[in-house]
């Protein structure tokens, strides 16, 4: 059995109501909806909530609620925690055997259904890996042009320069440091073990395991904030979507 399982709550303090916002003539949880709906390799779709209006839309594309515990519904609670209570969950009720999790967010709208289907191809082609994920490339966001705030006031490097190798060899090149690849939050495939065993997981995301394949794609992102929706829809638009039309064949089923 290979699940899906989107994430996302009610609440929301910097974009309020991100996950239902309307771009390009939908909600923005129905483009990883329908990249679930659409994958060849899917068999479920699952969607961990509080929001009613978040129930809605997944159960009028047949997708399964799983109500999220109030504890797990903070700005506090980690998605990695939400990922491990929906697996569980899911595992535990319909006592199948779970190949891969396709793990998705509500407010990460820059994902086809291709990629999901090329994770789950390249994960059976790679046995020793843990999951694949989509990545982007921003090298103008590499550690090396990073700042934090000194307590004097001033900026300072996020991360020490020796990190990078020889100093005189640095420059402000944003390509001098190769390529900087950013998981996007579009889609991780997961083996169930990363989920089982959350603690031996690679921070940030740990939900990934330790040996991540790379499912590349550019323009990838999540969106917590509203100036981000501008990217979102020029990504959608670039892949074949208006308000009118999805670029997937429609099913009979």
């Amino acid at each position: 059995m290979i699940p899906a399982l989107l994430i996302g709550r009610e609440g929301s303090v910097g974009f309020p109501g991100k996950n239902i916002y309307p771009v390009v003539g939908r909600p923005m949880m129905e483009y990883p909806l329908l990249a679930a709906k659409y994958s060849k390799y899917v068999d479920a779709i699952y969607i961990s909530t509080d929001s009613k209006k978040i129930m809605e839309i997944g159960e009028r594309h047949g997708a399964i609620i799983i109500e999220r515990p109030a504890e797990l519904c903070t700005k506090e609670a980690l998605g990695e925690d939400v990922f491990a209570h929906g697996y569980r969950y899911i595992r535990d009720t319909t006592g199948k055997q779970i190949e891969f999790m396709v793990l998705l967010f509500c407010n990460a709208p820059t994902i086809l259904a291709s990629t999901i289907d090329k994770g789950i191809e390249v994960l059976r082609k790679n046995p020793f890996a843990d999951s694949a994920v989509s990545v982007s490339i921003y090298n103008m966001w590499s550690p090396l042009r990073a700042r934090k705030l000194g307590s004097d006031g001033f900026l300072y490097p996020f991360v020490p320069f020796e990190v990078f190798g020889d100093v005189n060899k640095l420059s402000c090149d944003r390509d001098s440091q190769g390529d900087v690849y950013f998981a996007d939050m579009g889609v991780s495939v997961v083996r169930p073990h990363c989920l089982e065993n959350l603690k031996e997981g690679l921070l940030p995301q740990r939900w990934m395991g330790k040996k991540i394949l790379p499912l590349l794609q550019w323009g990838g992102l999540d969106v917590d904030y509203e100036w981000q929706i501008p990217l979102v829809e020029f990504w959608l638009k670039k892949h074949g979507f208006t308000e009118e039309k999805i670029p997937y064949a429609q099913r009979s089923d």
